[in-house]
């Protein structure tokens, strides 16, 4: 066995070449978009983030200011001129408060809220300059008035307060705002950002895969073309509008194409060659003993011609089922007309020329007409016409025929139909002999196989059936005739 008949079947699917070209254009086409698509969405974020924190920071840092406007210093302290009312309405809003705290010296708390989150340590801050920082406010409140932590963006601003010339001391404003609105304005950016690239990812994504369907229909067009091929059909594969690459291979596959069909051809012309220098020699050998058999009268000489004349007309008939089917070959039947044949007048003639050969074995032949009338050689039928080759046709309907007569048994009745159904002829051959088992219904159509070894046929007449039907785009099958028999029907597409 070589090493390929030895490969073990999920070895070879596991190969690169095993996979789906679809699928790995489509995911490898795919893979960049998707990633193109999260960086898309990552750098938008981010963006959105950056452009809210500015917008945010900035009202920070306008609010600091004025807060820090109405701190003036007194000769006796600081008076702060920020009316509740004020207050109120900067922390009216629950979901985008704005707390502050002032503190002078820094961290000694004056006004505002104490939980606000401390700047980082600054060494030497730089006066009238904001230091923005994000922070976490602690929980407040108990029971139904409690406030969760909430994370927050800060603005630190130290100033000095006091004369210019003699300042007093330094103070320090906190002004903060909800993180929870910056992200939710990040969030909708994003949205309405991701929403529409989505939407370009899904147009691009069936834009590709409808590239990729319309890049491999060559492809597809060529495993049509061998998938709906008989497997003797070694005729060129066709692919002229096909990019290169596909070109390429039906051009190798139609090389291998050619050298097996010149090896078949080799074969069926030895063949019938074979068969045709044969027939000569067989035909006198066949005379010879007849001749032999009527001038002999030792009984045991006449038994030895007898069976000599049996193996003549046993292999008489070989060579002309060989030349049969030679003729059958896809190669022959192509360059024969075809013509349309009426089945039915084909029928009557060929039972007629059989009916001597029924009679001498004891066999009742009879076409019976699609009405059910069993003498319709008397009268002309109506025709029942399918497009073929009227030699090939003739040569099946009579092995189907003779068939029957060898194998039936005499005292048999064999009875050929045609009839018509929708567009289709269905040829009929029914016997009441022994039949053909179900097992071995199949199997007759194989060149040289046998239901039995009774009688003198040699494997050949049904496959050239099979032969001569399939070149005419139909099928033949057996069934078991009821109550007993065989069935063979033929069905040819009508002309």
């Amino acid at each position: 066995m070589s090493t390929r008949e030895a490969a073990p079947r999920g070895w070879l699917t596991s190969m690169p070449g095993a996979r789906s070209l679809h699928r790995q254009l489509f995911v490898w086409l795919l893979l960049p978009q998707i990633v193109l698509w999260v960086a898309a969405a990552s750098f938008t974020y981010g963006l959105a983030a950056r452009y809210a924190n500015e917008a945010i920071d900035a009202s920070l840092s306008q609010a600091s200011r004025a807060l820090a406007r109405q701190v003036k210093p007194m000769s006796s302290g600081l008076f702060i001129d920020f009316p509740r009312s004020a207050q109120d309405i900067l922390e009216s809003d629950p979901s985008d408060r704005v707390l502050y705290t002032v503190s002078t010296p820094p961290g000694q708390f004056i006004l505002g809220n104490r939980n606000l989150p401390p700047p980082p340590a600054i060494s030497q801050p730089v006066l009238g300059e904001p230091y923005f920082y994000d922070g976490t406010l602690l929980p407040t409140g108990h029971g139904d008035d409690a406030v969760p932590a909430e994370r927050v963006r800060v603005v630190a601003l130290y100033l000095q307060y006091g004369d210019e010339g003699a300042p007093t001391g330094t103070m320090l404003v906190q002004v903060a705002r909800s993180r929870a609105n910056r992200e939710e304005l990040a969030r909708r950016i994003l949205l309405d950002t991701a929403l529409p690239l989505s939407g370009l990812i899904v147009l691009m994504t069936m834009i590709v895969w409808g590239g990729i369907r319309a890049g491999l229909k060559p492809l597809a067009l060529l495993q049509r073309q061998v998938e709906g091929r008989a497997a003797n059909d070694l005729a060129p594969i066709r692919l002229d509008a096909a990019p290169p690459e596909v070109r390429a291979l039906a051009g190798a596959m139609n090389t291998l194409l050619q050298e097996v069909h010149h090896n078949v051809v080799a074969q069926r012309r030895f063949i019938s060659d074979a068969a045709h220098q044969l027939r000569t020699p067989l035909a006198g050998l066949k005379s010879q003993t007849e001749l032999a058999l009527r001038e002999a009268s030792d009984p045991a000489l006449i038994e030895r011609l007898r069976r000599v004349h049996e193996s003549a007309t046993r292999s008489a008939h070989l060579v002309n089922q060989l030349l049969s089917l030679a003729r059958a070959e896809p190669e022959s039947a192509m360059l024969q007309d075809r013509v349309p044949i009426d089945l039915q007048r084909l029928a009557h003639e060929v039972t007629a020329e059989l009916v001597p050969r029924a009679l001498a074995a004891h066999i009742d032949l009879g076409c019976e007409d699609p009405d059910g009338d069993d003498h319709g050689r008397d009268t002309e039928p109506a025709p029942i016409c399918v497009r073929g080759i009227g030699l090939l046709l003739r040569e099946a309907l009579v092995n189907l025929i003779d068939n029957a007569i060898r194998y039936a048994g005499a005292g048999a009745t064999v009875t050929v139909r045609v009839r018509r159904e929708g567009d289709r002829v269905l040829m009929e051959v029914e016997d009441n002999g022994p039949g053909i088992p179900a097992a071995e219904q199949a199997q007759v159509f194989e060149r040289f196989a046998r239901a039995t070894h009774d009688g003198t046929g040699c494997g050949l007449g049904l496959a050239i059936v099979r032969e001569i039907v399939e070149r005419h785009a139909g099928r033949v099958w057996i069934e078991t005739a009821q109550p007993r028999g065989a069935l063979v029907r033929v069905s040819l597409p009508a002309s």
